[in-house]
């Protein structure tokens, strides 16, 4: 069994699927492991690194592609690349195929089995395997450190010589791995946080990491699925929501939004007159970009000015933190690929309750029932 590691081509993309400690694992279990070369540059691992935990080092792309049996990749591999693969070799990464399914065409074309890292279930045994969570953790961590460093004033309460300087305040909406990674960061900084998310049961978490919970009266509607993510709301719900936030951000130094809906467009948290109403010299940092942002004024990795308030929303903050990053997903890739490998072979059990619910694309046909929905197949 082969598997191969390619160069992620993503202009903003500097992680890598597999660090080398992943590779003497995998090694270890009697797998091949091909990496092309510079693969791992941008997360501070050379090519020495990787023939030092046994990998091969290939430097025709091509070539590397023709031979894999499994190819694990961060992003979604091009149509290019997908249709250089033999028919039968598996694909394992981040595939958006709720987000894009039709992207996943190529595979479906030319036989591929396809496993997104986005439907690995919310399960204990699949704990070790939760690169959303991974990734998430990234985002929220480093989405208070880039609010940190625009908003003109200091976090921390300081008690000095020339008087006393009050701390920041953060308001983080969405208490999900990300806004809980968000929270934590900012009270480590020294700053007051307060944070919403539309699950009241979200509420213990926030209040133990010492934040103050948001809460509105919705109205005992379901706020979540039996995964623990947050379901999409009624206009009215989300109204109510905005009403408060709105009022909050009034406070506010920096906002952190953090809201998203698996496979929808997410929920929009902010509106124009919720920004408009925030002091100058305030931030919003809206991590729910790639899927249409909780803000109406944010853009995809643009800066957004509006009567002094800055809006950003970057699409893809992990990669700005691409040693710890990489480190998570490749722990997180390894532990799946561990259920595809038996004695040095490749062996795929649909049966399995991990494998088979992550699985998008296998021997021509659409296995996940929403993809299938979506692409008007049965």
């Amino acid at each position: 069994m082969n598997i191969a590691v390619v160069n992620e081509t993503g202009s903003t993309e500097s992680r890598v699927a597999l660090m080398p400690e992943s590779v003497q694992k995998l090694v270890a279990a009697k797998a091949s492991v091909s990496i092309e070369s510079g693969a791992g540059l941008g997360a501070a691992r050379t090519d020495d690194d990787y023939e030092s935990a046994a990998a091969e080092i290939v430097s025709d792309r091509n070539a590397l592609l023709a031979r894999a049996d499994v190819l694990v990749t961060v992003n979604r591999p091009s149509a290019d690349d997908f249709q250089k693969l033999k028919k039968g070799a598996v694909v394992l990464g981040f595939l958006r195929p709720l987000d894009e399914p039709a992207k996943l065409t190529p595979a479906l074309e030319n036989g591929l089995t396809t496993f997104s890292m986005e439907l690995v279930p919310r399960i204990t045994r699949a704990q070790a395997m939760d690169a959303l969570s991974s990734m998430a953790t990234v985002a929220g961590y480093k989405a208070v450190l880039l609010g940190a460093d625009r908003i003109p004033r200091m976090f921390p309460l300081l008690m000095t010589a020339a008087g006393t300087v009050p701390p920041a305040r953060v308001l983080v909406l969405g208490a999900g791995v990300a806004g809980l990674q968000a929270i934590a960061t900012a009270r480590r900084l020294g700053a007051v946080v307060e944070a919403y998310d539309v699950r009241a049961a979200a509420g213990e978490q926030v209040r133990s990491l010492g934040a103050k919970f948001l809460e509105v009266d919705l109205g005992g509607i379901q706020t979540e699925d039996k995964g623990g993510y947050a379901v999409e709301l009624s206009p009215e719900a989300l109204q109510r929501g905005r009403d408060l936030i709105a009022e909050q951000a009034k406070s506010a130094d920096v906002i952190i939004t953090t809201a998203q809906v698996p496979g929808r467009r997410a929920p929009v948290l902010m509106d124009e007159n919720a920004v408009n109403g925030m002091k100058r010299g305030s931030i919003v940092i809206d991590l729910a970009g790639a899927t249409g942002g909780n803000v109406t004024l944010s853009k995809p990795d643009e800066n957004v000015e509006r009567n002094g308030v800055t809006v950003l929303a970057p699409t893809n903050l992990p990669a700005t933190v691409p040693v710890h990053a990489s480190q998570l997903y490749s722990r997180n890739v390894t532990s799946f690929l561990t259920l595809l490998i038996k004695d040095g072979e490749l062996h795929v059990d649909m049966e399995d309750n991990i494998v088979g619910p992550s699985c998008v694309t296998h021997e021509g046909k659409w296995m996940n029932q929403r993809v299938a929905a979506a692409m008007g197949a049965t």
